[in-house]
């Protein structure tokens, strides 16, 4: 990255006025804010009485493990799974997910030669910039980290068919498909159909295509997302993915519903090793999204309201970040999703946090985006504007770029 000369006394200048402001502002983590989750005030008022599903199974007893029909209907669309391919459970996305890495460490995945915890050495890719709580999931479970460059459309696909073709210990890769953590970056149908069809050194390699922003669009610019169980399927690798999304950043964070969808082979493996844990999910909460939510028109419609109280924090990091770094840094600017990809000159990062927390500011950690918590390049800061006020993104965003100036003076 060329950057342009910064004078390091106004530099200090600067930041010491900003020291002394006293600041306490926080856009480390993607939340929604309170007036999002006020849009779903209403969940609170239902079922009200109401406890039968459409089907008449009464929602407070045991059972139902795959969940409401009429909630996975609403949802079937968006996540691109078919209704009786698509579990409806519990609050945590993040939960379904650990759960299924923890069952093939468990219990042998269809077409696995044996179990995950018998293997030799076991390792996923890691597209980079990436998602944090996917690279420490993982690493809970001994898992080794393998980083891949992340393009303008998706992972770098021939560094992942190399990898994946002669590395038999490679189970799998993570994935956020649309408007990605944090970049932004929806993958393309070439890299969905490449990700589907590439030869797999291991037979139980499997793509974890979390769509956890299916329907977060900030704007009327929405990109289609290939079909990946249909692409596995036609690719003859119909068992090759898992697909993940939750009602988390839709509803309530704290009280929402998660998705799982798959094979019709995953599936009867993962109900059998689920009912050893669980005898249903958490029913009344479904039937209450259900009631609530209706159909994809009202996921649409609620959505949008999302996009309004959003869009104009992110408009707003794009605008002041234009203003006070164009001259040093780069940033993606997505049109969905819930962070923003700061990079800044290579080396100063770790400085910039730094900086920033003693100026009353915290940012995520730098290096939060690659596996390990290393970035090599020290780089990529992720910003998360959707939780504080409008007025504090502003405040906090002004902040960060007296944070970067100095950096970036102080290595001159």
């Amino acid at each position: 990255m060329t950057t342009a000369p910064v004078d390091v006394d106004t530099a200090r200048r600067d930041y010491a006025a900003l020291v002394e402001r006293g600041l306490s502002l926080d856009i480390t983590r993607g939340k929604p804010s309170p007036r999002q989750l006020d849009l779903s005030a209403d969940l609170l008022t239902l079922p009200n009485g109401q406890y039968k599903a459409e089907d008449g199974t009464d929602t407070r007893n045991y059972g139902g493990l795959k969940g409401l029909p009429e909630l996975r209907r609403v949802f079937a669309g968006a996540l691109q799974v078919p209704v009786d391919q698509l579990f409806a459970a519990g609050n945590s996305s993040l939960e379904l997910m650990h759960d299924t890495i923890a069952q093939a460490m468990l219990s042998t995945l269809p077409g696995a030669p044996r179990r995950w915890a018998d293997e030799p050495r076991i390792a996923m890719l890691c597209p980079v910039p990436g998602y944090d709580r996917h690279f420490a999931l993982a690493e809970r479970f001994g898992i080794e980290l393998i980083p891949v460059p992340m393009t303008e459309t998706g992972p770098d696909m021939d560094v992942v068919e190399r990898l994946v073709a002669e590395d038999a210990a490679v189970k799998g890769i993570w994935c956020v498909p649309k408007y990605s953590n944090p970049t932004g970056v929806t993958f393309s149908a070439e890299v969905a159909g490449r990700l589907a069809a590439m030869p797999a050194a291991a037979p139980d390699f499997r793509i974890i295509w979390d769509n956890a922003y299916a329907v977060h669009h900030l704007t009327d610019d929405e990109p289609e997302l290939a079909d990946i169980l249909a692409l596995c399927a036609e690719a003859g690798n119909p068992d090759r993915a898992f697909v993940f999304g939750s009602t988390s950043k839709i509803t309530f964070a704290g009280a929402g519903v998660g998705f799982f969808g798959a094979s019709e082979a995953n599936l009867a493996w993962w109900q059998s090793v689920l009912s050893k844990r669980t005898i249903g999910p958490d029913k009344v909460n479904q039937l209450r999204h259900a009631l609530f939510l209706k159909d994809a028109d009202g996921v649409r419609a609620l959505m949008r309201k999302h996009a309004e109280l959003i869009a104009p924090k992110f408009a707003a990091v794009d605008r002041i970040l234009t203003e006070e770094l164009s001259d040093l840094a780069s940033w993606t600017k997505p049109t969905g999703g819930y962070f923003i990809s700061l990079t800044v000159p290579e080396g100063t990062a770790k400085e910039v946090v730094r900086l920033a927390k003693e100026a009353g500011v915290a940012l995520t950690p730098a290096g939060a985006t690659h596996p390990y918590g290393n970035d090599p390049a020290d780089a990529v800061i992720r910003i998360a504007p959707t939780f504080p006020e409008l007025a504090e993104v502003e405040e906090a965003v002004r902040a960060l770029a007296v944070c970067v100036r100095l950096a970036v003076a102080q290595r001159a």
